[in-house]
């Protein structure tokens, strides 16, 4: 094993938040290296949503998740961030001289800043309770949407009365040959505008909608020909299909984080709200995974998380080193940096 990797910050989690940390610490001329256990970037974005629209990204009316994964790579690229991808920190222990991380594939790291921007954790789609469902999933059942093209011309049933439900329900409804949507009620926990628009396309007869639950499968081959579903009075009734959605939320699973002394606060890691710092100095929690009064789970509030952490961990890192904040507008310097000066 060779000696370990030194760097000014490790970011554990490529997701958007993550991303948008590397441009933000790189402003203050800080060198990061990135941990993630997908393998790629994007985290949820990219995994989840790849092509589910985003629309409250200031200034960008809608981009899917994908596209905002991309522009984000693009924006970090004149820092020169190191990513180790597929990989999870195993292991963290402080230093003389800041931390040490070790990951599940013996990579080490050695800096004076650590920034846990992993989201809530790792995530896990909910699978329903139906026998043979394993000899489905991934052929003709599937928990995520990575490409709306493989739905075309297909009878497509969807499960759930969440946002990821209404959402497919109306992106869907265009490619495939049709979508109906099962709940076990006629009241949804979606967005407001969702709901709206998924009754327009019922009441115009677009799109199907059908009270019940799932309770058998059948089909040959993996490939599924019908779900039976369930009423209320348990009588039972076929939904012809060719592909299964089925949304029931997701379990998340905080992992090696948990056994890491931070303080946590239902199963995320509390912070202050001048430097977003843990209980431990120099290690920094943004995005999903923090938690203070106030906080609302936004790709937006995560993005100022990182504004105000870099600062804090300049601090750190050069603590007789006074940081002049400067505007990327005006100041020239920050614009040779960025390639655009």
């Amino acid at each position: 094993m060779g000696e370990p990797i030194k760097t000014d910050v490790v970011i554990i989690g490529a997701g958007p938040c993550g991303l948008f940390a590397v441009f933000e610490l790189g402003l203050v001329d800080l060198q990061c290296h990135v941990v993630d256990i997908l393998g790629k970037p994007g985290g949820q974005c990219s995994e989840l949503y790849p092509e589910k629209p985003i629309y409250d990204i200031p200034g960008i009316p809608v981009i899917s998740g994908q596209q905002l994964t991309d522009a984000l790579l693009q924006q970090v690229k004149p820092f020169k961030p190191v990513f180790h991808l597929g990989e999870r920190v195993d292991e963290l222990t402080r230093t003389a001289d800041g931390f040490r991380l070790k990951t599940n594939f013996d990579t080490e790291l050695e800096c004076k800043v650590v920034v846990i921007a992993a989201g809530g954790g790792s995530f896990e789609s909910k699978r329903p309770h139906l026998p043979g469902i394993e000899n489905y999933e991934n052929k003709s059942i599937f928990y995520l949407v990575r490409k709306i093209e493989q739905f075309r011309g297909q009878n497509v049933l969807i499960v759930g009365g969440g946002d990821s439900a209404l959402d497919w329900t109306l992106n869907l409804e265009p490619v495939a040959k049709r979508v109906t949507l099962m709940h076990r009620r006629d009241q949804f926990r979606a967005a407001p505008d969702s709901v709206n628009k998924m009754q327009a396309l019922l009441k115009e007869g677009k799109i199907d909608f059908v009270l019940g639950q799932m309770h058998a499968l059948e089909g040959e081959g993996g490939q599924l020909a019908r779900v039976i579903a369930r009423r209320d009075d348990n009588s039972t009734f076929p939904i012809e299909t060719d592909a299964l959605l089925p949304f029931f939320g997701l379990t998340m699973k905080l992992g090696p984080v948990a056994k890491w002394g931070l303080n946590l606060h239902q199963e995320r890691i509390a912070v202050d709200t001048e430097k977003f710092q843990t209980s431990e100095p120099g290690i920094f929690a943004i995005g999903d995974i923090s938690s203070y009064p106030g906080k609302l789970k936004l790709i937006l509030s995560g993005f100022h998380e990182a504004a105000l952490m870099s600062q804090a961990a300049h601090k750190i890192i050069y603590p007789d080193k006074r940081l002049v904040f400067q505007y990327t507008t005006t100041s020239t310097s920050l614009q040779k940096k960025l390639g655009v000066g």
